[in-house]
């Protein structure tokens, strides 16, 4: 158990401190175990609730606080030194489909973000802005000059816990009460990053696919029209069975929070699994749903996998995917799929995690009849290792899954 604690940062113990943070607003981070953390704001100057998780991702932050799977986090960074090259922007003329040709969608989808040096100069050829200016811009706040390590390994353990970010002159005061602590993964966070009506892009497509929508990365779209596919974006809830013949496979995305909240559409793609052979394919929320179709339980994790240096096992042979082959994925979840003994009839585990022997991916058996798959990882990465590139597609030739979508 940790007391309550007050970590002062470096600057203030005499150490070096990062360019431009004496001009900086104050800023204190409140874990709700206890403990307070001490820095400099940045970006918007407001103070803010969330869920406190971090990431060992090196780079790639741009891509990470815009995937909409961190809705409602304050996200810690443990790489040093986040912004060094700046923000990209994220149009360009050949962006003919409007998905965004870098980040993962239009905006921050974290709510606040945690780092220990924010660089205040950039430089990379595509910059348009900085990380600072870029987070004023959409209203989210930060805090730098903080000790990122230590946060972490509280975080690891003790588990994710609740945060708050406080900016301004009340930011040394102590932590707030424990009932003003505000518990994202108690709201329905897929609703409030999923498409409210279905929209088409790349309608000239080859194949037909219908995507659900619980807060897709923007690169799983380009990964599909990359591969000639005419995508049908669909609310997370939508009745897929009504249009389902006039398509030629199911995706299911990623999204934040508590899958089971999305128990609505676990129970819909049942009946879509039970009456249709074509392949339906998910990728982390979305491989959570097609498993408690399949009637495995989601249990919450104790501090997730959130980071693109995660070691997955496979445990059988598909396409490229060798059985007793170790892959470094790219991940960012907070819930997984229990490993349940014996596993639901006519399915069976694919990857399990090298590190916590959580579910990595399931599929459907060959005697089954189905032609079904899911990984609690991102192939498609953005950003992230390309080891699992080839873990999925919908084949023009033979419209059935062949290890070969991203």
């Amino acid at each position: 158990m940790y007391r309550k604690l007050i970590y002062f940062p470096r600057f203030a113990r005499g150490l070096a401190t990062p360019s431009g943070l004496s001009v900086l607003p104050p800023a204190t981070l409140h874990l709700k175990s206890g403990q307070s953390f001490l820095g400099r704001s940045f970006g918007a100057p407001k103070s803010i609730y969330g869920e406190t998780v971090f990431s060992t991702s090196i780079t790639s932050y741009t891509e990470s606080m815009t995937d909409p799977s961190y809705r409602g986090q304050i996200l810690v960074f443990t790489t040093p030194l986040i912004g060094n090259y700046g923000v990209p922007s994220n149009t360009a003329p050949s962006d003919a489909h409007d998905v965004g040709v870098v980040l993962e969608s239009p905006g921050i989808q974290c709510a606040a973000v945690v780092v220990s040096d924010v660089a205040e100069k950039f430089s990379h050829y595509t910059a348009a802005e900085s990380l600072a200016s870029w987070c004023q811009r959409h209203d989210i706040p930060g805090i730098t000059g903080v000790d990122t390590r230590a946060i972490t390994r509280l975080l690891r353990d003790q588990g994710t816990t609740l945060g708050r970010l406080t900016v301004g002159t009340d930011a040394s005061l102590p932590a707030p009460n424990a009932d003003e602590f505000w518990d994202p993964s108690l709201e329905n966070l897929v609703d409030q990053v999923s498409t409210k009506e279905p929209y088409e892009i790349n309608p000239s497509g080859s194949i037909k696919i219908a995507l659900l929508d619980f807060g897709a990365k923007a690169n799983i779209l380009r990964s599909l029209i990359r591969r000639g596919a005419a995508v049908t974006v669909m609310p997370w809830n939508h009745d897929f069975n009504a249009v389902r013949d006039q398509y030629d496979g199911l995706f299911l995305s990623n999204g934040p929070g508590d899958p089971t909240h999305c128990m609505e559409a676990a129970l819909k793609l049942r009946r879509t699994l039970e009456e249709w052979t074509k392949p339906v394919f998910g990728i982390c929320m979305g491989h959570q749903i097609i498993g408690m179709a399949a009637g495995l339980d989601a249990y919450r994790m104790t501090f997730g996998n959130r980071g693109h240096n995660q070691p997955v096992l496979a445990l059988a042979s598909s396409g490229s995917i060798k059985a007793g082959r170790v892959y470094v994925t790219s991940q960012n979840h907070q819930y997984a799929l229990k490993l349940q003994d014996p596993f639901p009839r006519g399915w069976e585990p694919f990857f399990i995690n090298c590190n916590d022997s959580s579910i990595e991916g399931i599929k459907s058996t060959a005697d089954s009849g189905r032609n079904v798959w899911g990984v609690q990882f991102h192939p498609e990465s953005a950003g992230g290792p390309l080891d699992t590139i080839e873990v999925s597609s919908f084949s023009p030739s033979d419209i059935s899954i062949s290890l070969n979508l991203f």
